[in-house]
């Protein structure tokens, strides 16, 4: 099982959810919102070799911290998952916009020079803006769009750029959300949970609620749960080789 989206540092065990994920021998990546929270959080999984942390400085926080990016610069040789990162466009974080904007350049512009990060990317109300960015920083690595919730028409210009997407039970429960995904291609898309901060049956999400986004897909492309989950696994392995020869 695979959740490419989870902030393990924010739920209010880490450590038992972290010893859960190993127990269950789940695929994690651990994302962060800044910089100072990295260490912490990578330290949560010194004893899970597959749950990976992200480096990240989240667009909402982008303007209370901005000031942590040379503290990301110099953590970003140490990691080759970055995120979460991106722009933000709901009205509450418009009047935020240019600080957003400067830190997710500058952060691709950090990542394009030490050779491509695989980033795991938020685009909220922001889709177009995320994906002008990427195509003027092309090598900043590889893109996967958690939780895209744009236009068809910006889909079709994200999977054009070569962007990966991680869809999780929230996404998947909506009719849009299923429309996306049946066009996403599948041998570039990984499941996800973004908890805790999504909700499942009235509980916060667990990184083990992402068999529930496996189960969704396998309704929406018609094919059996064991084949979904030999194509996920398969797309997590060329991810990780890609990564690891782009550095």
């Amino acid at each position: 099982m695979i959740d490419f989206h989870a902030h393990l540092d924010l739920y209010p065990d880490p450590h038992t959810v972290a010893r859960e994920c190993v127990v269950r021998d789940l695929y994690v990546l651990s994302v962060t919102t800044t910089p100072s929270a990295w260490s912490g959080t990578a330290a949560l999984t010194k004893d899970a070799p597959r749950i990976r942390t992200a480096l990240g400085l989240h667009p909402q926080l982008a303007h209370e911290r901005k000031g942590e990016l040379p503290l990301f610069e110099r953590l970003l040789p140490q990691v080759r998952y970055v995120g979460e990162i991106g722009l933000d466009g709901g009205p509450e974080y418009r009047r935020y916009w240019l600080d957003q904007e400067r830190v997710f350049t500058r952060v691709l512009s950090l990542c394009a020079r030490v050779g491509g990060r695989v980033m795991s990317i938020h685009s909220r109300r922001a889709s177009t803006q995320v994906l002008d960015a990427l195509e003027m920083e092309s090598g900043a690595g590889i893109a996967i769009l958690h939780w895209f919730s744009g236009t068809q028409r910006e889909l079709a210009r994200a999977v054009d750029l070569g962007c990966w997407f991680s869809v999780g039970p929230a996404m998947l429960a909506g009719d849009k959300g299923r429309a996306l995904a049946a066009k996403m291609p599948r041998d570039r898309i990984l499941t996800e949970t973004d908890g805790p901060f999504v909700q499942v049956e009235g509980r916060m999400a667990w990184p083990w609620d992402a068999d529930r986004a496996v189960e969704a897909l396998s309704q929406i492309w018609s094919e059996p749960v064991n084949m979904v989950q030999r194509q996920l696994v398969s797309n997590l392995r060329r991810l990780t080789i890609s990564s690891t020869t782009s550095d």
